[in-house]
Parts: C-alpha cells; structure tokens; sequence
C-alpha cells in the first residue's frame, strides 16, 4: 500500500511538473489605455492555451519598439502601421506587424471652445511630435476646413506642408502622452485616443471632432521577424481576434475604440 502510494504520489507529482513546463512565457510592451486593459482580458483564456502572459506598460511610443528589437521583450502592442514604418526607417529596424487589433478613431479636444469655427485667429492648436501622428492630426485638421495641406493624403505632413492657414493658427508640436495636459494652455489639441481615455476623456462626447470608424490606421500587434510565427505568439493573436475581445471592446468603450478584424 505504501509502494502504491508512493506510486501515486510520484505520479501526481510529474503531471503538476509536466503542467509547469508546457506554459510558456510571452512578454507584451503595451501603453496602459486600452491596449494593457485588452491583453488583460485575454490572459485567461491565453492560461488555458498555455501561454502565460506578461503585460508591461509603457507610457511612451519609442521604448516599446526598441525593447522588441533588442529582444528585452517578445512583442508589443500601441501603434499602427504609418508609425511602424517610420520608426523602421529612422532606426534601421525590422519590426513587422502582425495582426490588427483595434482602431482608435482621432479626436481633437478643447476647453475653451465648443465648436472648430469659435477658434480665434492666431489659437494654438497641439499636435504630436511624432512623424505619423503629426501628419494623421494634420489631415483631421485639414479634413475639418481648418487649415490646407499641399497633399492632403499624406501621413507624413509635417507643418512646412501647410498650403493654406486663413486665421494663423500656431501650431504647437509636443510629445504626444503630454497632450491632455496641456489642454488648459492651448485652443486644441489633437489627441490619441488612448491618451484621451488615461485622462477620462470620452471620444464620442468630448471631442470636437473625429475619425470616423473607417480609419485606416489599425493599432497592430508587432514582433521581429524570428519570433513572428512563435507557436506562443499565435496563440495571443488568435486570443485576440476572437468574438469575445469583440464585445469587450465594444462594450467598454462604446465607440472610443473599434474592433478591427
């Protein structure tokens, strides 16, 4: 009886071992609004797959790159293509993007006015200081009549490719997390929508103006190209494109954020 116990024991013992061993760690840089909240979400269901997840928050758009390519971290999930490719150019990198996830449609926001045609001549209007989310606040501008761009399709715009500004507006360039905080000391400014949603903003109510739901640009899930087709890292993408993340997404954030597969 002993033997057999012992037997058991042993037994239980190996498959408690076994269970250690098939999960594997998969380390995620995300900014905390909504990207962290989503993979938070799947983290459970990731368990099951036997995938144990890690979350690390960013407050910032270059670390979380630069962190996957030194391989730090496995991958990361804030941005979308145009910041993607612009971040590959200017650092000689070679992330790739593998799944969309979700669209944050772009807002701009003011405390001092309440409508686009009440800003003064000469306001100053915030933008990000990144490439890509310079130009995408440029072409929302532009798309609302308030100033003109020599092409009006391009992501890359920066403020020398402003053909027309009729009330002079000045336009203030800052990194893009500062950007609700400045609001008090500015006419406008555009804002990402996950820094909109750290400072309780609500997209839909608050913004002046926005991207309509039809944006192209999706916040994708990105890796480098050795770990891209990781088993570990298809299963998260599979975790997040699943009926589930739909519905949390469009549940709890009603409308702010958009489910993009």
């Amino acid at each position: 009886m002993k033997l057999r116990l012992t037997a058991l024991f042993a037994a239980a013992l190996a498959a408690v071992s076994f269970g250690a061993q098939a999960q594997t760690k998969l380390t995620v840089a995300a900014t905390a609004v909504p990207h962290a909240e989503i993979l938070e979400f799947v983290k459970p269901a990731l368990a099951k797959e036997g995938v144990t997840l890690e979350v690390k928050v960013f407050t910032d758009y270059v670390q979380p790159n630069v962190q996957v390519w030194e391989k730090k971290i496995d991958v990361n999930f804030f941005q979308h293509k145009p910041y993607l490719d612009e971040f590959n150019k200017n650092k000689r990198t070679n992330l790739v993007s593998i799944a969309n996830v979700h669209v944050e449609p772009y807002g701009a926001y003011s405390k001092k006015v309440k409508n686009p045609s009440e800003l003064p001549k000469g306001a100053t209007i915030a933008i990000p200081n990144d490439p890509s989310n310079g130009g995408r606040a440029l072409i929302l501008l532009a798309d609302n009549g308030l100033i003109k761009l020599k092409d009006p399709k391009n992501i890359l715009s920066t403020v020398k490719d402003i053909s027309e500004n009729p009330k002079g507006f000045k336009i203030k360039e800052l990194e893009a997390a500062t950007l609700p905080r400045v609001l008090d000391q500015v006419d406008l400014a555009l804002i990402n929508t996950n820094y909109a949603l750290e400072a309780k903003l609500v997209p839909t109510r608050d913004a002046l103006f926005i991207e309509n739901a039809n944006s192209p640009y999706a916040n994708i899930l990105v890796s480098r190209p050795d770990n891209k087709d990781a088993d570990a890292v298809k299963k998260l993408i599979a975790a997040l494109h699943t009926p589930d993340v739909k519905k949390f997404i469009e549940t709890k954030y009603q409308g702010a954020v958009v489910p993009a597969f």
